[in-house]
């Protein structure tokens, strides 16, 4: 089988579009447990699982701490 410029590209894209979702799933504050599924199903079945995070998947809702002095301008 030879490796086109193609394929390369769009293996590419999707190991992009799994970096991404899995670092949403990272930020969300679901468990440990559940965060490991969720990654395994999108590198395992990549557009099914971005489907399937799309519609169900947590999302990277987890604010980082701040404090009023660092929201002064």
């Amino acid at each position: 089988m030879e490796i086109t410029l193609f394929t390369t590209a769009m293996l590419l894209i999707i190991l992009l579009i799994d970096a991404w979702i899995i670092y949403s799933v990272s930020r969300s504050n679901k468990s440990g447990s559940v965060k490991f599924a969720w990654a395994a199903l999108v590198l395992i079945i990549p557009v099914v699982g971005w489907a399937i995070w799309g519609i169900a998947g947590p999302r990277g809702i987890v604010r980082s701490p701040s404090s009023p002095e660092h929201s002064k301008g």
